[in-house]
């Protein structure tokens, strides 16, 4: 069975599924490592407990652009000491939403520009939340600077996109929707995506991939986006996981993925 990665789930968002249990299935289902990810600094707190609970989670910390007005000083101070646990692997998820609009817009790119300065200082990679707002999230990742390491989740971009990121060695990470019917365009891209910089993602409990759309996702269900990953690129589903564990560890500096039967993958 081939090891695979969820680069990006949320496991205190599951209501009845405990962690324990989503881990058990994951691993089950060959998916050995995880990166759980806060959406505010409770969660973000949480999901560092996660990642020092169980050997195979590791963990991202910061605030959803959604909740950007809470990037107070006094929470990004605590991100920062977050930041420092050996568990965190990277920063986010932050960016811009202009789908939900949620939050005003300075005060989105305020809050995103705070965390590219964490993922600078801590040299943690950066994981950007990006809908209906490529053109800003791209001027500020620009002017500001990226930091080394950029990982663009849920990708929704175009083509154009994709080659934008690719140039700039930034990885591009596909969740359940890549296989929903009305998902053509975003198949399309994920085809461009070069094999170094792909990586898989379930943003459970959101995002459930066909053919189980309407029942809450979680990280046991990785296999099928992967395998709809390969079918775009046209290639075999053990090279396609193999490459995005390699691209996981080098995306959050994992120098120790755990395999599915819980030793070193």
């Amino acid at each position: 069975m081939p090891s695979y990665v969820d680069t990006h789930t949320h496991l205190g968002h599951h209501g009845e599924l405990p962690p324990a249990e989503h881990v058990a299935r994951a691993v089950e289902q060959g998916v050995g490592t995880l990166v759980t990810v806060g959406t505010d600094v409770a969660s973000s707190r949480e999901a560092v407990a996660h990642a020092t609970a169980h050997p195979q989670v590791h963990a991202v910390v910061g605030i959803h652009p959604n909740d950007a007005e809470q990037a107070t000083p006094e929470a990004l101070a605590e991100l920062d000491a977050l930041a420092a646990d050996p568990h965190v692997v990277g920063i986010g998820e932050t960016g811009l939403d202009h789908y939900r609009d949620w939050c005003p817009h300075d005060v989105q790119e305020r809050a995103f520009r705070a965390h590219v300065d964490l993922a600078t200082a801590h040299d943690l990679a950066l994981v950007i939340h990006c809908r209906d707002a490529w053109d800003d999230t791209l001027r500020v990742l620009a002017d500001h600077g990226a930091p080394q390491r950029v990982v663009l989740h849920c990708f929704s971009g175009d083509t154009g996109v994709v080659a934008h990121a690719a140039e700039r060695g930034w990885f591009m990470s596909f969740a359940g929707n890549v296989t929903f019917n009305n998902a053509q365009d975003l198949r399309d891209a994920a085809a461009r995506v070069p094999p170094e910089l792909l990586l898989t993602e379930t943003d459970s409990p959101y995002l459930t991939p066909e053919p189980h759309r309407g029942t809450p996702n979680d990280s046991s269900r990785i296999p099928l986006v992967l395998a709809q990953l390969a079918r775009v690129q046209e290639r075999p589903e053990q090279d396609v996981a193999r490459e995005v564990l390699a691209n996981a560890r080098r995306a959050f500096g994992l120098d120790g993925a755990v395999g599915a039967d819980g030793a070193d993958a």
